[in-house]
């Protein structure tokens, strides 16, 4: 399947398929939602400052590849958008996981990766990460890759191929991921994400209760 993601799009993908797992009670997402999620300023790498528009446009890109679209079915007057990268791809959950954090962090070592997916699937350790990544890199075409190794690193990155193939990568100065994260920034980062989602939800209740309301006015 011959897939090439623009930058938006990849964020908007990486981004359903996180809160998808990491949110259950509220995907699929609104617009609304799904702008917030992937503006956050924790766990994405790098930070958007995408609007509305920009998204609507990555999700109708999206559904033409069969990797995104409206939700059916959903019992709401607010369109909800859903990923469909299992009815795609069908991976597993370890899979999907590694492929998501590469979606919304960019290229990372097999232990960050085990680090930084651990609200979508807790990895027993770096061989299972592996195992994850060699499949990945085995699909026909392949969906990911192994980078050269930076001088002075102990660890290969891999990247994702679904924006096509890159030949090599450099940290951009001060980003997070040039940066060595400890496990408490990585777990309030995570709360910060979840909280911006929730308050993009409840404000999505409140209106849809106001034009309830303005049915009887």
């Amino acid at each position: 399947m011959d897939i090439v993601l623009t930058e938006t799009e990849a964020r908007v993908l990486g981004s359903l398929i996180e809160k998808e797992i990491t949110t259950p009670d509220y995907y699929p997402l609104s617009l609304n939602a799904l702008v917030n999620a992937c503006n956050q300023k924790s766990n994405r790498d790098p930070i958007m400052n995408l609007n509305e528009g920009a998204v609507r446009e990555a999700l109708d890109s999206l559904n033409r590849n069969g990797l995104a679209g409206a939700a059916s079915g959903a019992d709401s007057r607010v369109t909800k958008y859903e990923h469909r990268l299992q009815e795609t791809f069908n991976f597993d959950r370890r899979e999907t996981a590694v492929l998501c954090v590469l979606l919304l962090r960019g290229p990372q070592t097999p232990g960050e990766l085990r680090s930084r997916t651990e609200r979508v699937h807790r990895f027993a350790d770096l061989d299972e990460v592996q195992t994850a990544l060699r499949r990945l890199i085995e699909r026909e075409p392949p969906l990911v890759k192994m980078l050269p190794r930076q001088p002075g690193t102990k660890e290969s990155r891999y990247t994702h191929l679904l924006s096509g193939d890159v030949e090599g990568w450099e940290p951009p100065p001060d980003s997070p991921s040039a940066s060595t994260d400890t496990l408490e920034s990585e777990r309030l980062a995570r709360l910060e994400g979840d909280l911006a989602s929730l308050r993009a939800e409840v404000a999505d209740l409140k209106q849809q209760l106001a034009d309830f309301r303005k049915q009887f006015e």
